[in-house]
């Protein structure tokens, strides 16, 4: 860093006691005692080092626990020690040379240290060697917490709840015996000494009771002899996937026969809790799935790995979805196959790694709420699963401060979005996208049924001629018809967008022609809406967007004498001056007014937010003047944007009509089909105090939006947008 930038940074940190972490990076030069530049502190380069420790009497550490020795080489070969003469440094953590010919008995070698500030007036927290270590991952996280007085700071609670899927479901020599059950029994008590209110949470598909050996028999009514010392949840009768259910009824029925074997064999139905199969129809939703568990087992919360994705698991999210919450459901590293340690990837250090500090014991730090998936067979075999909960749990307590616990899962699900209220809302991904979400889709689905552009917006500005324009063309296809909001679905904004992705795909039933047909939507309320950019990327990433703009004063007008003609009382009990001039503290239905006639014309500000999900050579901005003057050049240039080929020759099929004032679809009867009533109204003009005010309100958005097609390689800057400009540094 230079000099300049230095001194900006200590004067920052100073005048508002901000600390700072820092981190030595490798290099391939050995160093021997240099000194940091500007402080009393000197470092030691490139070292092999072993077991660490913590100094108990260190400030810092609040997550992290002291008084047990890492044992074992610390990753890498190129560490970076402290050695420190002035009294505002203390070692945080040490570790001890990992050398033949270097004595035991020196003194341990700082990895990570504090400073007090007594030096410059700056606190600060210095790593050795990054974050490879998994010690050292736990300090960061308490050395934020220290430098930033708490604000930074991740609770020490941290819930945990252990699914066993499959329960009566394997294959032979697979199952559970008594022994199992047994062990089963007696590590839930030793876990339940070390984590309040924790039980096994046992998940069965009845259909299979009794299906093993005569020993795994008798470990089937072992269970059942216990069942009042687990909690328990439904999988599916025959352990089938629900999305390969076409018909809900039938999935009831299925549903139905667990329940009646859960209440012969006083299992308890009240827990509110399913598992899918395989997570299939939890995401990517089948409504089906939704539907008969609200029927049958009335489920409030449920659990996938699946949502957003598998992977990354630290970007695993919830949701709710027909007020059932969904929970992220974590992976420990054991499956159906792994029911031998000789036969688990990478052997007994390799499970081992992942407890000791790796990703299950990662997993468990970060994630204030976890539940884990198992199976019936981790166990039995080897029980890989009971050494595996029991040993993590035990590293925890060891190594951490954290305060384990645990609660049935409907308390786990309120929690859950009390903790994180942003994720209640979902956001539809494209199940084409992702390999495992195409695995446990609905069969009779394909992503051909989604719109291949979207017409955006805004409202008044020609998207109805555009919407009416387009239909025309042999090769694209508009949504089917809402009963309520007619051509526009209105998905990704409002209410809609919660009915689901299968709502939506409804409103574009299949074809046999799929590939050749260019599918759209138009919902001019996209436009400015906020969450609608995000949530339409994330179901069409690769969707060309359409949008026609023009003068945003004359459109505000436009959208006020709509709303009167469609008796709005606000509109007709004042003048259109006195809306877009109400102040905030107006009447809430004037500024509900106010704002949507003003809002969508700030178009720079919604076309960059447009632009930070989808790249520009998505996005195709029409001029609406254009439009309604030349639709016919206009139409053709959005053909080629969208590179439909053979192009359409919209000149035979559109014709001026001069009663109107504007173009129309020339029918067979060589007549024309014009819009309704509603559109190409003649209103008064506009007074001219009210022109003036929008120019100056929109002034700094026109010459943002002159800017943002510029950058855009726009060649030509629409004959409004100047003329609106032009008229505004002229009064």
């Amino acid at each position: 860093m230079d000099k300049w930038n230095r001194e900006l940074l200590d004067k920052y940190c100073r005048e508002y006691s901000v600390g700072i972490v820092g981190f030595a990076p490798p290099g391939e030069e050995s160093l021997v005692g240099a000194q940091l530049k500007g402080f009393p502190l000197f470092i030691h380069t490139n070292l092999r080092l072993k077991d660490a420790q913590l100094n108990a009497a260190s400030p810092i550490l609040r997550l992290t626990r002291s008084g047990e020795t890492a044992w074992g080489p610390l990753p890498g070969g190129d560490w970076t020690i402290f050695q420190a003469n002035h009294s505002t440094y203390e070692p945080l953590a040490w570790a001890h040379r990992d050398s033949l010919d270097y004595p035991t008995n020196r003194s341990p070698l700082a990895t990570v240290i504090q400073d007090h500030g007594r030096y410059d007036g700056i606190q600060r927290v210095l790593f050795g060697g990054g974050l490879r270590f998994w010690l050292h991952k736990l300090l960061l996280l308490d050395s934020l917490s220290y430098l930033s007085h708490g604000q930074l700071s991740l609770s020490l609670n941290r819930m945990i709840l252990v699914d066993v899927d499959d329960i009566f479901v394997g294959e032979k020599s697979t199952r559970l015996k008594r022994d199992d059950v047994m062990a089963l029994l007696a590590t839930q008590q030793r876990i339940q000494a070390l984590v309040p209110g924790f039980k096994f949470n046992l998940g069965f598909s009845g259909k299979y009771f009794h299906h093993g050996t005569a020993e795994e028999n008798l470990g089937d009514d072992m269970l059942l002899e216990n069942v009042d010392r687990f909690t328990w949840f439904s999988h599916m009768w025959n352990h089938q996937q629900p999305h390969l259910y076409e018909n809900v009824t039938h999935l009831q029925l299925d549903m139905a026969l667990n329940k009646q074997f859960a209440k012969d064999h006083g299992i308890p139905t009240v827990s509110g809790y399913s598992v899918s199969p395989h997570h299939s129809g939890v995401y990517p939703v089948h409504e089906g799935l939704y539907e008969a568990w609200k029927r049958v087992w009335n489920i409030k919360v449920t659990s996938t790995e699946e949502y957003p994705h598998l992977r990354p698991a630290r970007l695993r999210r919830g949701f709710i979805h027909r007020n059932i919450m969904v929970l992220p459901r974590q992976t420990c590293g054991l499956f159906t196959h792994t029911i031998f340690i000789e036969r688990y990837p990478g052997g007994r250090d390799k499970l081992d790694e992942s407890i000791q500090g790796g990703e299950l014991f990662q997993t468990i730090v970060y994630n204030p709420i976890n539940i884990f998936m198992t199976h019936m067979s981790n166990y039995g075999n080897d029980r890989l699963a009971l050494y595996t909960f029991e040993s993590v749990i035990k590293f925890i307590q060891c190594w951490t401060n954290l305060r384990l616990s645990s609660s049935p899962p409907l308390k786990l699900g309120e929690h859950y979005f009390q903790l994180y209220p942003e994720e209640a809302d979902p956001v539809w991904g494209n199940p084409c996208d992702d390999q495992r979400h195409q695995k446990i889709w609905s069969r009779n689905k394909t992503c051909d049924q989604l719109p291949r552009f979207l017409v955006i917006g805004p409202q008044k500005t020609g998207t109805t001629a555009l919407y009416t324009f387009l239909s025309i063309h042999p090769a694209i296809s508009s949504n089917l018809p809402s009963p309520d909001t007619f051509e526009e679905i209105q998905f990704f904004n409002g209410k809609n967008y919660y009915k689901g992705l299968d709502w939506y795909m409804s409103f574009f039933p299949a074809s046999k022609n799929e590939s050749s047909r260019y599918l759209f939507e138009k919902s001019a309320t996209y436009f400015d809406g906020e969450l609608v950019p995000r949530r339409a990327h994330a179901l069409l990433p690769r969707a060309k967007l359409i949008t026609i703009l023009l003068s945003p004063a004359r459109r505000a007008y436009s959208w006020y004498q709509h709303t009167r003609v469609h008796g709005d009382p606000v509109a007709n009990n004042y003048s259109f001056h006195s809306v877009i001039t109400a102040s905030d503290t107006a009447p809430k239905p004037l500024r509900d007014l106010r704002n949507r006639c003003l809002n969508p014309g700030k178009y720079a500000q919604h076309l960059e937010r447009w632009l930070s999900f989808y790249p520009p050579q998505q996005l195709h901005i029409i001029d609406g003047e254009q439009l309604r003057q030349n639709p016919v050049e206009t139409l053709h240039e959005l053909q080629r944007f969208l590179k439909i080929t053979p192009a359409f020759n919209y000149s035979s099929h559109l014709r001026y009509d001069p009663k109107k004032g504007f173009f129309c679809q020339v029918t067979n009867e060589d007549r024309t089909k014009c819009l309704g009533k509603s559109k190409g109204r003649q209103y008064p003009p506009m007074e001219d105090k009210s022109y003036k005010f929008l120019q100056r309100y929109y002034l700094s958005h026109n010459t943002a939006l002159v800017k943002l097609l510029k950058r855009l390689g726009s060649r030509t800057i629409p004959q409004w947008l100047k003329e609106d400009l032009t008229d505004t540094v002229m009064t």
